[in-house]
């Protein structure tokens, strides 16, 4: 499957916006939103991508384009859950019929009051001067947002990696077993424990799903530096310490990764056989919170668009 096409950046929508709305109609904001993506040519896939906190980006920037156009007074609200165009709306839309940019919402003296009105605001009763924003500013918040946290993770991310690299053996088997824990796998009695180290048959660790242990995911834990990478044989052994052990399913883990051999033998066999790699490991780490904590949360508010219907 390709990569999903690039979805439009916020003020690629103020256009189609006016266009739905040019015939004079009042629409809420479910069916404005709707519309101006199909004008906008935007794909089932492409409003089907997510943001972190699990909204449509697509939709989500629409609804920035929509902030936007009623800043400039372009959109009015006859009722509190219903959309119409006004006439400055019309004439915007008259000079801009094919595109427009947030350099041309600047043209209306509304949108230029209310850029310089947010510009302050007020924390804790201190004054606090916002930066001024650039013109034609590619992103909407939420998109800088989760770049922003991407970044964050990115960071923390490869710092994890080298730390479980510098790690003991034990250590690191210790840590995948209370990843996979962490995951959900276990049980309520997070029922789960490393066996390595001499005499170990092959496996660094096992998770039972059920309080008898009849159902186990065995694992393998391998600590290896980058470029030292896992090839077919490492798996046909583990694979066969699993039938040594007469289970069907397990989980490799590395802090390096996979040839393109051991993977593709990895998915021809019968045996049901998980391969986490380094990127992935450290991925599942920040997002079920083993060997990382929260540092700080904000929240991120919008209208309640409920409330006024």
């Amino acid at each position: 499957m390709g990569a999903v096409a690039e979805i439009p950046k916020w003020h690629g929508f103020l256009t189609p916006i006016l266009r739905v709305l040019a015939d004079g109609r009042s629409r809420t904001r479910a069916d404005l939103i709707e519309s101006a993506l199909d004008i906008a040519e935007v794909n089932e896939e492409q409003r089907n991508v997510r943001v972190r906190s699990g909204g449509s980006q697509a939709k989500g920037r629409v609804g920035w384009a929509i902030s936007h156009l009623i800043a400039a007074q372009a959109l009015e609200r006859p009722e509190g859950a219903l959309y119409k165009i006004t006439a400055e709306g019309l004439a915007l839309l008259e000079r801009h019929p094919e595109r427009m940019a947030q350099a041309e919402l600047r043209e209306v003296p509304a949108y230029r009051a209310h850029q310089k009105a947010i510009k302050v605001a007020r924390r804790d009763g201190a004054t606090v001067v916002a930066p001024e924003a650039a013109d034609d500013t590619e992103e909407d918040p939420q998109d800088m947002i989760d770049a922003a946290i991407d970044r964050i993770e990115a960071e923390v991310g490869a710092t994890l990696l080298a730390r479980l690299r510098e790690s003991h053996p034990d250590f690191f088997e210790e840590a995948v077993v209370k990843l996979l824990i962490g995951m959900g796998y276990g049980g309520a009695e997070q029922r789960g424990r490393r066996i390595g180290g001499s005499g170990d048959g092959g496996v660094d660790g096992v998770i039972d799903q059920d309080a008898l242990g009849l159902e186990q995911i065995y694992v393998q834990a391998k600590r290896y530096s980058e470029g030292n990478t896992v090839g077919r044989e490492s798996i046909q052994a583990f694979i066969g310490a699993l039938h040594g052990f007469g289970a069907s399913r397990g989980v490799f883990i590395t802090t390096s990764s996979f040839t393109q051999h051991a993977r593709e033998y990895a998915a021809s066999i019968p045996t049901r056989i998980v391969l986490i790699d380094g990127k992935r490991l450290v991925s599942l780490m920040i997002k079920y919170r083993v060997g990382v904590q929260v540092k700080q949360s904000y929240d991120v508010v919008d209208i309640d668009e409920d409330f006024f219907e």
